[in-house]
């Protein structure tokens, strides 16, 4: 049987590709999705990857087991020098291919369960609540930056809770962090607080072989590194990547949540009049902003045909889950923000054996977060014009950089 080849269009274009204003999605993606769903694009270092843009064809890659998650194969698409250099680092479940991933993740897997999630909600909830009265307690004059107060603090507690980290060290630990993932951080300085915080794990994860407590870590140790199942580098590896895996994504959602209520005030009042609505502003969130929307990507291990075009081996693919969660295909009128869309396949979380291990606890957190945030505070309002908003660079993973309310 002979395969017809659909050709890539004839310019190159560079990828990352630019917001237009505010969290509106790259344009590009509407008109790829239409002509060009598996389109050639170009990279930071002038290498080619492809890029897949339509729901099902996301969806096709990432339960296909001839692409590979580990960024040390020939052809994976680093989006920077950057990622680049990280991905010579001893890897964790996250950049595993089967069995490695799948003996990693169920090391961490029954924290993350539905089920246990929902046994730590009245936690999650009590969060919520403490980091609203404290910036309630603060009041508002001058403006009070809601992500700072807020948005930032709710997630990290949680999962620092969630490991053991001690509540003395919270602040400590959340200005690394903070310095770690700012976009105006020289890379000097980023790979320093990085280091801080391997060094800070490090010793926690020898403070709980000593002595384990109730938390994840000392789980860890007890079930994986005293029988030998992990090395002690290992762990705080792992340990890493769960502290700092998807804060900035949460801290975003919860700041690009609010904006996105304010600009929908008859919504945002139905919610306020009926607080069980937000379980679908909740999915629908996590639908029309894919705040993590670069990290997507695979390299092909073998010739795959998709969407009649051939994808050789060795050649990196970039899956956008941001693309597919506005395609009309699956979305109706995928560019409105609507809280009472029907349920449907959003990717916010990813999609397939590397579904985010965190999604229910990511849900619980927006859930307790805007079932409670209006209640507490219903005047809630920005203190800058809507147009001054301070998103992230326009080539990122869509953020709000510093959100001043008042009430």
């Amino acid at each position: 049987m002979i395969t017809s080849v659909v050709e890539p269009q004839n310019s190159v274009p560079r990828f990352p590709f630019m917001r237009p204003s505010g969290a509106d999605p790259p344009a590009e993606y509407a008109e790829l999705r239409e002509h060009h769903p598996v389109s050639q694009v170009q990279l930071w270092d002038e290498s080619h990857a492809w890029l897949v843009t339509r729901h099902c064809d996301v969806c096709s890659v990432l339960a296909d087991n001839r692409f590979s998650k580990i960024r040390t194969r020939a052809g994976f698409p680093e989006l920077g020098a950057g990622g680049k250099a990280a991905a010579a680092h001893k890897p964790t479940f996250v950049d595993m291919d089967p069995p490695e991933h799948t003996t990693q993740r169920a090391m961490v897997d029954p924290t993350f369960t539905r089920a246990h999630i929902e046994a730590l909600r009245p936690s999650v909830q009590k969060t919520v609540d403490d980091c609203l009265a404290g910036m309630k307690a603060s009041g508002c004059s001058p403006p009070v930056d809601l992500v700072e107060a807020f948005a930032l603090q709710v997630p990290s507690q949680i999962i620092y809770r969630l490991l053991g980290i001690p509540d003395k060290d919270m602040d400590y630990l959340g200005r690394c962090n903070a310095v770690r993932s700012n976009g105006s951080a020289t890379s000097g300085e980023a790979a320093a607080a990085s280091k801080e915080l391997t060094d800070y794990l490090s010793q926690q994860v020898s403070c709980k072989e000593a002595a384990p407590t109730d938390d994840l870590i000392s789980k860890l140790v007890l079930e994986q590194l005293r029988p030998g199942h992990l090395r002690h580098e290992d762990l705080v590896q792992l340990a890493f990547l769960l502290l700092v895996a998807g804060n900035a994504t949460m801290v975003n959602m919860i700041a690009l949540g609010v904006v996105t209520l304010l600009q929908h005030p008859k919504q945002l009042a139905q919610l306020k009049a009926d607080p069980s609505l937000v379980d679908g502003m909740v999915e629908e969130l996590l639908r029309f902003h894919t705040a993590s929307a670069l990290a997507t990507r695979r390299v092909a291990k073998e010739d795959v045909t998709l969407a009649g075009q051939i994808i050789k081996a060795g050649q990196g693919v970039i899956l956008s889950n941001q693309s597919a969660n506005r395609d009309e295909a699956v979305f109706k009128d995928a560019d409105t923000f609507d809280i009472h869309r029907a349920p449907g396949p959003q990717l916010g979380f990813g999609y397939g054996i590397h579904l985010c291990i965190a999604q229910w606890l990511a849900r619980a957190e927006l859930q307790c977060v805007f079932g409670t945030l209006f209640q507490v505070l219903p005047t809630l309002k920005l203190a800058v014009p809507m147009e001054d908003v301070k998103y992230t660079d326009p080539s990122k993973d869509t953020g709000i950089v510093e959100l001043p309310v008042s009430w």
